[in-house]
């Protein structure tokens, strides 16, 4: 069986992102060669990427014209994707395509043996897995910055959850990297 594993990086006061969409510069909060190497082991540890509709459609424009030659753009436009969308229905990202029944196709392809299924942001799409009940581990990196306004990650999730901290790693950056395994209800 494939272990889905939600991640994110995620300010001091919640947000995954500014008030804008794709407004991500507190990200260079975060970085460093700890979570370089970290997202690079992304690479070697994943057999699909996730995405919602529209962190899709932000990593397809960047992976896709960064001039950047980076490790993590060797798999990002390399591994198989799998896109949440009721709207979209194809993609000329290499390896992509759409799901509009997220929860049953990723209920099935946990079933199958592999390496790990990855989401990556997507906070519309955590919350419905994490509802559903098909995450198996959240990867949280706290970056040690209050944004004060933006959208918060953990938005949408109407069921109360419980999680057990699996590790907690400090970076040099103040970031630490927080991974939490659902609790089952008591």
């Amino acid at each position: 069986m494939s272990k889905l594993i939600a991640w994110n990086l995620v300010t001091l006061d919640g947000y995954f992102e500014g008030e804008n969409k794709w407004d991500l510069s507190f990200h260079g909060h975060a970085w460093g060669d700890e979570l370089a190497a970290m997202s690079n082991e992304f690479g070697s540890r994943a057999s699909l990427l996730v995405f919602g509709r529209v962190t899709y459609e932000g990593m397809k424009s960047f992976w896709t014209t960064t001039e950047e030659d980076l490790e993590t753009k060797a798999y990002m436009n390399a591994l198989p994707k799998l896109v949440a969308s009721r709207t979209l229905t194809e993609s000329d990202w290499t390896n992509t395509r759409m799901a509009d029944d997220i929860v049953g196709e990723l209920s099935r392809l946990k079933q199958e043996p592999g390496k790990d299924i990855f989401v990556f942001g997507s906070a519309k799409l955590t919350a419905t897995l994490l509802n559903a009940g098909l995450v198996d581990e959240l990867w949280i990196g706290l970056v040690p910055t209050l944004l004060g306004k933006g959208n918060h990650f953990f938005n949408g999730n109407d069921v109360q959850q419980r999680f057990g901290l699996i590790e907690a790693r400090p970076l040099k950056t103040g970031t630490v990297i927080l991974r939490y395994a659902p609790k089952a209800a008591a």
